[in-house]
Parts: structure tokens; sequence; C-alpha cells
């Protein structure tokens, strides 16, 4: 017996679209590779996905880490929840005088429930900075560390 299913192409077009516009969401892609390695520890890193499709790679820090650990940068809060889900709450860049301007970042989305710091160092620029900026859903930015989300 041959399967006589029928398909209807218009739902089926549909469907993948509206999967492709659920998946253009900014949003966190764990990295497999940096989870349950053995016989080290496990690094602390993570990626995300920006609206462009393109994917930053993050370092996972404390919201207390040092700001001359972090040098210049683009830097999100993120709110994790019990299940392991994060929530994208701010992004700014960090520029060549980072501490104070990391402070005021840091207690500003403490306040908003932040749980972690994810910090891109791969921008080599502060217009590439920008750019990651503006594709994690930020406003465009016109100099370093500028709240570029608002609250939800």
């Amino acid at each position: 017996m041959a399967n006589r299913r029928a398909l209807s192409w218009s739902a089926a077009m549909r469907d993948i679209e509206t999967d492709r516009s659920r998946r253009s969401d900014v949003r966190e892609e764990r990295l497999r590779s940096a989870m349950n390695l053995r016989g080290t520890p496990a690094l602390a890193l993570s990626a995300w996905r920006g609206r462009s499709g393109r994917r930053y790679v993050v370092g996972i820090h404390d919201l207390d880490a040092d700001a001359a650990e972090i040098g210049e940068a683009v830097v999100l809060a993120v709110r994790r929840d019990g299940g392991g889900t994060a929530e994208l709450l701010d992004v700014a860049t960090i520029g060549d005088s980072p501490r104070d301007r990391l402070r005021g970042f840091v207690t500003r989305v403490r306040t908003r429930g932040a749980t972690e710091m994810h910090v891109h160092r791969l921008a080599e620029s502060e217009a590439e900075r920008r750019a990651v900026v503006e594709d994690l859903g930020g406003a465009p930015v016109s100099r370093s560390v500028r709240t570029t989300r608002s609250g939800r």
C-alpha cells in the first residue's frame, strides 16, 4: 500500500516561516563543548545568537567580577531562572577605562534581577562592539557603556 497522506504545501511553508521568526529572536545557545568535560573543570562559556543570526561566544562571570579582568568588551547582563534559562536584561560596551563604568552598569542591572554577567571579548574595535550591541537588541550606542535595553 502506498502512503496517501495529503500534504498542504502552504501550511508547511507557513510553519517553516513561523519557526524561522521564532528562531530569529536573540537567545542563548549553550556551548556543548563547555559542558560535562571529563578530567578538566568545565569552562564557563556560552554563546548568544543575535538577530542577524551571528553567534557571539561569551565568558560567564559573577556580577562582582573585576573590571581589570574584563577590559574592553561587550557586557551582557543576564538573569537565569531556576530551570537554567537565560534572559538578556541589558547590553553595553566597556571601553578603555572600564572600572567606574562597569560598576555603574552592574549596580543598575543588579536592581533589575541580573544574576550573571556574560562578556564577549572578540570584538576588537569600538565600532565592532557597537555592532554587537545592536545585533543583540540594543539601540545604537554613541560611546562606551550606555544602557541599551529597556527594563522588562
